[in-house]
């Protein structure tokens, strides 16, 4: 009698698990957006529709809120090369409730002054992004032309926030020091003897 009860018990435990379970709804949330539609406006009326925001919040350490954007190389390089591919990259800046470019990558760097320093005379079409973040100094981000500039060199240009004017500027080649800007890009010209 006791192998009978057990045998009842065992084909009663593998019909149950045979059943199939209860059907249940599953509710698909859409996914909530990266960035606030405020922010995301602001980058597209400045880069357009195809630009990604990288980074957002107090990127300088000046208690303002910041966003970096860029639009990206739509061809890769054959060759590999490390950070972000673009064309273009904008850095906004948040001021008395209004959002505006403070900082633009496009085939020069520039600021609200000028052009940067370092900055090649001739338009680069492409440039490789890498950046980082330092609790100390804030945002440091470094531009290499993709492609060699007609008569220069391919110099990466380091850029950060000058706390002393109050805006981003190109360093020098030990990514100390700050270098100014300059109003017009001029080829210079030489006479020959």
């Amino acid at each position: 009698m006791k192998k009978t009860t057990i045998l009842i018990a065992l084909l009663c435990l593998m019909a149950a698990a045979c059943t199939e379970p209860p059907k249940t709804e599953v509710l698909v949330k859409p996914l909530a957006p990266k960035y606030s539609p405020e922010v995301t406006s602001a980058v597209e009326a400045v880069l357009g529709s195809e630009a990604d925001i990288l980074l957002v919040g107090d990127l300088a350490r000046t208690g303002q809120e910041q966003v970096l954007a860029v639009n990206r190389l739509k061809a890769t390089p054959n060759t590999t090369v490390p950070g972000t591919l673009l064309t273009r990259a904008a850095l906004l800046g948040k001021e008395e409730g209004k959002w505006r470019e403070i900082f633009r990558c496009d085939e020069h760097l520039k600021n609200t002054k000028g052009y940067l320093a370092a900055t090649p005379i001739a338009p680069v079409s492409g440039w490789r992004l890498q950046y980082e973040q330092s609790a100390e100094k804030g945002l440091m981000m470094y531009f290499t032309p993709l492609a060699q500039p007609p008569g220069g060199y391919i110099l990466t240009i380091g850029v950060r926030w000058n706390p002393a004017v109050k805006r981003y500027q190109s360093l020098d080649r030990t990514y100390e020091n700050f270098l100014g800007e300059t109003s017009v890009l001029e080829t210079p010209t030489g006479r020959l003897r």
